[in-house]
């Protein structure tokens, strides 16, 4: 069984992702040490409530220093909803701007669609060669935020694999859903939510550690 962190830095209610992560085939830590953090097969960096919240309660568990470690060794980082968010360059939430964790370009904004927050079962448009959508493209997975980012900005050239971008949409407005990135794996959906299909992303994800 992969060695699975859940890290605790004081964002929301985090059994569900825990009990998730056990059914799909992971020996579970919740904690927010440094080293085990850095040890484990995986890290799972949860998120729910503000950006700048999220942000800070990150740094002080160093958080954004374990994620940068590991990504350098490649050693698999999985983010969820404002986990997720918290991975690009900066989220801009009531005209207040902070920073994120720098690994991927972009900024984190308010959806323009209708009616906000989205909020409950939507599909997505998994692209090909996805491996963690693999057997579950056509799906419904869950939601629940108000900002996202609506923009890929990250240019390779061909110099490095593309990172395969998984998008959404919601009122008309497109936003990005997931991304698999090397070590890197991140949804804006909450998957510990999403029924059998969120069991068998995370399913997915486990196997691939």
């Amino acid at each position: 069984m992969p060695d699975v962190v859940v890290l605790d830095y004081g964002s929301g209610n985090l059994r569900s992702a825990v009990r998730a992560l056990e059914r799909a085939g992971a020996d579970v830590t919740l904690t927010a040490d440094f080293q085990a953090g850095l040890a484990a097969d995986g890290l799972v960096v949860p998120g729910v409530g503000a950006y700048a919240a999220c942000m800070a309660g990150l740094r002080g568990v160093k958080g954004d220093r374990m994620i940068g470690r590991r990504l350098a060794g490649g050693r698999p980082v999985l983010g969820i909803c404002v986990g997720m968010q918290v991975l690009f360059a900066r989220g801009v939430e009531h005209g207040v701007e902070t920073e994120g964790c720098h690994e991927w370009p972009g900024v984190v904004e308010r959806l323009q669609a209708p009616v906000v927050p989205h909020m409950g079962w939507n599909t997505v448009e998994a692209p090909d060669g996805t491996a963690l959508f693999a057997g579950i493209e056509d799906e419904h997975f869950y939601f629940v935020h108000s900002y996202g980012v609506r923009d890929w900005v990250l240019e390779t050239n061909d110099r490095t694999r593309a990172p395969l971008v998984t998008w959404a949409e919601h009122g008309g407005d497109r936003f990005v859903a997931a991304v698999e990135n090397g070590p890197l794996t991140a949804t804006q959906f909450h998957p510990e939510k999403s029924g059998d299909a969120g069991a068998a992303l995370l399913r997915n994800w486990v196997l691939s550690l």
